[in-house]
């Protein structure tokens, strides 16, 4: 009798340590669930964010911090496991033993014997329970090992991928820049071929018109004065219009098929008038009077051959006078028709 309560007390003692084991491999099971379901969470967050640059890069390098804490949590929780196994496997070398001892006194106790070959056989089964358990959580530790591997691949993808096109982006502003230079030189080109261009039309002009009172060169402007094209209040250009503006359409027309296609001009013919206001159904106001004689001048040299698209015309009304006044002469100097070679 006296061994056999000796032998429930080591069995009962031995059985103790179970639901605490239990409670914490149920414990490390929410653990490696948790840990699972944060993986997933940032492998997510990941793939959506990947398109991003140092924001998203910098998350992600805080989320590898979090799991690496994380993983070195878990290690410390398996390095305990372990130590349980360890445990346990003394415990199951003492249970063997005591197994043994048992079967030596079968002949003489045999029910006692049946009861703790029983609980030898449950301690048995639950240890390799336990034993699963434990390798299962290893082969999961593992392949978050091998995930968190991958992940850092992808970031030194990403990092290549990101320094592969800050360094395009340097070349192409350098190339942009470049061509800004280029093309500021292409015009500046342009535009002194349009000077020169334009100092021969007016030298041209200047040998064809001579020295004339109603033709006058204001700056880089020809100006013609109304009276001489057009009769008070009108429009129409007068019969001795034809003569004057003759000579300048054919020398525009002839400056016209030397200057090559690809410089960019025109003549702008503006219209002015002076102070006095008019007020006729055909022309209410300066403005009107000022841009219809500026077109019946565009009209006339596309009649002489002038390509439509290289003329411009414009009224200025009496906004933009030569001479400030209320004299006769100065309302005469303002009134008047300016032709101006100029680029587009």
């Amino acid at each position: 009798m006296a061994s056999y309560a000796r032998s429930n007390r080591r069995s009962n003692n031995s059985a103790d340590y179970w639901p605490g084991f239990v409670d914490a491999m149920a414990t490390l099971l929410l653990v490696m669930t948790f840990l699972l379901s944060v993986f997933m969470l940032t492998n997510f967050f990941v793939s959506q964010e990947v398109s991003g640059k140092d924001t998203a890069l910098q998350r992600l390098t805080r989320q590898i911090t979090q799991l690496t804490e994380l993983l070195s949590l878990e290690q410390t929780k398996k390095q305990k496991l372990e130590d349980s196994i360890a445990s346990l496997s003394a415990s199951l070398a003492t249970s063997d033993g005591e197994k043994s001892r048992l079967q030596g006194l079968i002949g003489v106790e045999s029910g006692k014997s049946k009861t703790a070959n029983a609980k030898i056989s449950g301690l048995s089964g639950s240890l390799e329970d336990q034993k699963k358990i434990s390798t299962g959580a290893l082969a999961k530790v593992e392949l978050l090992n091998h995930q968190m591997a991958a992940l850092r691949r992808q970031l030194a993808a990403i990092n290549a991928s990101l320094d592969a096109a800050q360094a395009r982006e340097s070349k192409n502003k350098t190339r942009i820049a470049d061509l800004g230079k280029r093309l500021n030189i292409a015009l500046a080109r342009k535009v002194q071929e349009l000077s020169r261009y334009r100092s021969e039309f007016f030298g041209r002009l200047r040998q064809v018109l001579g020295d004339r009172d109603d033709i006058r060169v204001v700056g880089d402007r020809f100006v013609f004065q109304s009276e001489v094209l057009f009769s008070a209040g009108s429009a129409e250009l007068n019969p001795l219009a034809a003569i004057q503006l003759n000579q300048f359409a054919q020398a525009l027309v002839s400056l016209e098929g030397e200057i090559p296609e690809e410089i960019n001009w025109i003549l702008r013919v503006d219209g002015h008038t002076d102070a006095t206001p008019i007020q006729t159904p055909q022309f209410p106001s300066n403005w009107e009077l000022s841009s219809a004689r500026a077109l019946s001048v565009v009209r006339y040299f596309t009649s002489q051959g002038v390509k439509p698209s290289r003329l411009m015309a414009a009224g200025f009304a009496e906004f933009r006078p030569l001479a400030l006044g209320d004299d006769p002469e100065i309302h005469r100097r303002n009134r008047r028709i300016e032709l101006k070679l100029t680029n587009q």
